[in-house]
């Protein structure tokens, strides 16, 4: 890690080195000519030349006690129980000194976020200097210019844009980069209860991964062994998988090469055969082969995202967040490819967000560096996000997994940005009216495109 020296002392130490070496005639040049970018500077040096005194200008500008606003709806402060919190909470304490500011940490209710962001936003007054926010909730406000690209707030000298180690480009959105983030190694697939692998001797999707074999077919012929009843009363009471259906068809759709919504080129995906072959697969999973638990009674009720957590599901659809408080040994494997699908994306990204700067906030070159500065500590972990992971998975095995082959491979999915786009009606036409994909993908597929028209294109 190269770490970033108090260039104030330095420049005085070479000055005074300079000038007790030179004698008489000459020109003392100084050995540094920095600049500020905005504000007071915290200090000038002064060196003898032969019309006078120089001021060199360092810069670090004082910024008089300002507050620089992070928000998300959690709390973003760390919390100092790890050894890289505690030597962050140490460097933001080092950075407000240097800069004379006060970073503040803003926890808003989701519920309430967005709100408070638009309503700030086109006052011209942005509630927080940097905002995490979701890409669907993002790509409106791109449209509306309500969000700085990173080329506007970065300089070729920033990490972000030379190592990208403390911070790093998110990816692009409407065709530009505006979203950034510390790097990480998270990503999801399909998670697997091991220990009800074991009791029914099924073999380890891992393995089956490892040699190749994890295909859609290999995934539903698990799904129908562990479906069954153990206790032989006549009904079932282990099944092969959970999940919530409109979450399931996006993942589905994205390991086949598909996607529920083109941003890219503003075109509705319903209609499109990669999503169509999707949606005929997980209609098998539900409503032919009836491997699915529903535990609400509502196949499409997002609730059923937690079903898994009774212990009696062999595989599931899950984030590594939800995985706290499970009574079971998880595992976890990437979303089998469709068909039509490779390694390369595995999952749909429907919940992606990172950190963004609102049009509006003042200085936002010097809030940015700031922010980032706040990152420049000893890397004590092996990789990014290693404590995070190593919470969430006590099988080394897992966490290979997460960082070799599904962290990366997620396609961005912003049909929620689109009001009106009917993926709701779409899954519920076929998962519980039992409908014609074919047919519900002609149904939809005007609205869906009507939507896309009415958000607008970058």
């Amino acid at each position: 890690m190269i770490r970033k020296w108090n260039v104030l002392p330095l420049m005085l130490l070479v000055m005074m080195l300079f000038v007790s070496a030179c004698s008489g005639g000459g020109t003392a040049q100084p050995g540094t000519d920095a600049t500020t970018n905005s504000g007071n500077s915290t200090g000038t040096a002064e060196t003898d030349t032969e019309s006078g005194t120089e001021e060199v200008a360092v810069d670090v500008p004082d910024l008089g006690g300002r507050v620089i606003k992070v928000a998300a709806w959690w709390d973003l402060k760390p919390a100092g129980e790890t050894a890289s919190d505690k030597a962050r909470l140490d460097k933001i304490a080092e950075v407000e000194k240097k800069y004379n500011v006060k970073i503040e940490f803003v926890n808003v209710p989701f519920e309430e976020y967005m709100n408070k962001f638009t309503t700030t936003a086109l006052a011209g007054e942005p509630f927080a200097d940097i905002v995490q926010m979701e890409y669907k909730s993002a790509l409106p406000a791109i449209l509306k210019g309500q969000l700085l690209q990173i080329s506007e707030f970065t300089t070729p000298e920033n990490n972000i844009n030379q190592e990208a180690n403390l911070i790093t480009k998110y990816p692009a959105i409407a065709g530009n980069s505006y979203a950034f983030d510390s790097p990480t190694s998270i990503g999801l697939g399909i998670h697997y209860n091991r220990d009800l692998f074991k009791k029914l001797s099924l073999p380890d999707p891992q393995d089956l991964y490892n040699k190749g074999e994890w295909t859609w077919e290999k995934f539903m012929e698990l799904a129908k062994q562990a479906t069954k009843d153990t206790d032989n009363d006549g009904k079932i009471d282990v099944y092969g998988f959970s999940g919530w259906a409109i979450d399931v068809l996006r993942h589905f759709t994205a390991a086949n090469g598909g996607t529920i919504v083109d941003d890219e080129h503003s075109k509705e995906g319903l209609s499109d055969p990669k999503t169509i072959e999707a949606a005929e697969f997980v209609k098998r999973l539900y409503n032919v082969e009836n491997v699915v638990k529903v535990k609400t009674g509502d196949k499409t009720n997002w609730e059923e995202s937690n079903t898994f957590k009774d212990g009696d599901v062999a595989l599931f659809t899950a984030a590594e967040w939800q995985l706290g408080d499970i009574t079971f040994a998880a595992g976890v494997v990437p979303i089998p490819n469709g068909p039509q699908g490779n390694k390369d994306v595995t999952y749909a990204n429907s919940a992606a967000s990172a950190k963004f700067i609102p049009k509006g906030v003042k200085d936002p070159k010097i809030v940015y560096q700031i922010y980032e500065e706040t990152f420049d500590i000893p890397q004590i972990e092996e990789y990014p996000g290693q404590d995070y992971l190593e919470s969430r998975y006590t099988d080394e095995k897992d966490v290979a997994m997460i960082r070799e082959h599904i962290a990366g491979t997620g396609r961005i999915l912003l049909d929620d940005a689109y009001t009106g786009y009917p993926i709701g009606d779409y899954v519920n036409d076929i998962i519980k009216n039992n409908a014609s994909v074919t047919a519900t993908a002609e149904k939809y597929k005007a609205q869906a495109q009507a939507a896309v028209d009415k958000l607008g294109k970058p």
